[in-house]
């Protein structure tokens, strides 16, 4: 069986919204869709053993979800409401797409970050819904943003479904997972793709402190300019080579990095960036920029992190 998308729900409206662009991506993929629903218990160790049931089939003596058992505890009791809502939402976002559902013994952070090893992409609402929750699932998208095996795409805002994905281009040696990411992604929602790099005048693009880089003092701005727009041409046109029937615009923005692509992420259906390193704890080393987009973008993020 092909890895599975997999999203994590809590019951509530917003982990429900999460749930129908996961079902749209699993039908995009063609691949199953796995429901995970963690109980919130803290466990000293990821779960070891699995056990998943599809729609319609009886999992560990219930027909609502699966069980999954957790070293050092026994089965769960499920939550026939959270789960089977949520497999209702699936089927109607995308009748065709196989969903198995697992009720998972542990705290979310450590339940997802086990389960993404084995998924094709795991998708995750950026709040629950409640204070309580909003806080629970708040940390489980930063701690998976910087912890994450596999592409996440963390659902908020109002995106817009005629707009392009939106490539946050930086530069970096480790974003050619994400520019694949997201040509795939242009490429399964037959949308075009548009490749946007903000820079300004301080040598030094990270630079986000006090002052006005459009200000600054620099010996030969049409020279900077030429280097940026020749680092976004060699970011994107390998993958343009391979993806010829997605539609390619590509943007050199001068202004300030954050405020920019949080603008630029108002016509956009999906943003997709590299989140920077790996491991981080807390979520601590996870680029200002993923950061930011995780908090303020206006559409669904997507955190795909390359190989160091």
């Amino acid at each position: 069986m092909s890895d599975p998308v997999i999203v994590g729900v809590d019951g509530s409206a917003r982990s429900l919204e999460a749930v129908v662009v996961a079902a749209r991506e699993a039908h995009l993929r063609a691949v199953p869709l796995r429901i995970v629903h963690a109980l919130g218990r803290r466990t000293a160790h990821p779960p070891s053993t699995t056990t998943t049931a599809p729609t319609g089939t009886t999992g560990t003596g219930t027909g609502t979800g699966t069980v999954q058992a957790s070293a050092g505890h026994g089965p769960a009791p499920p939550t026939p409401t959270t789960v089977a809502d949520a497999e209702e939402q699936a089927h109607a976002a995308a009748p065709g797409v196989e969903v198995l559902r697992s009720v998972v013994p542990g705290e979310p952070r450590q339940v997802l970050e086990h389960e993404s090893r084995h998924a094709a992409l795991t998708v995750l609402a950026s709040r629950g819904h409640s204070r309580v929750t909003d806080l629970l699932l708040g940390s489980t998208a930063v701690h998976l943003a910087g912890h994450s095996h596999r592409p996440l795409i963390v659902v908020r805002g109002r995106p817009d479904p005629a707009g392009p994905v939106l490539l946050a281009v930086n530069g970096t040696p480790t974003e050619q997972a994400a520019v694949g990411f997201a040509f795939t992604e242009a490429a399964l929602r037959k949308a075009s793709l548009r490749a946007v790099h903000v820079w300004n005048t301080w040598s030094e693009r990270a630079y986000e402190g006090p002052g006005d880089p459009l200000n600054a003092m620099v010996t030969d701005i049409d020279h900077l300019r030429a280097i940026e727009e020749e680092l976004l041409e060699e970011a994107v046109a390998p993958l343009q080579q391979a993806f010829p029937h997605v539609a390619v615009e590509h943007r050199l923005v001068r202004a300030r990095t954050r405020p920019a692509l949080i603008d630029a992420s108002r016509e956009a259906q999906l943003v997709v960036v590299d989140p920077g390193p790996h491991g981080a704890v807390g979520g601590l080393l996870l680029g200002s920029v993923g950061q930011t987009l995780l908090h303020h973008a206006h559409c669904p993020v997507a955190l795909v992190r390359g190989r160091q």
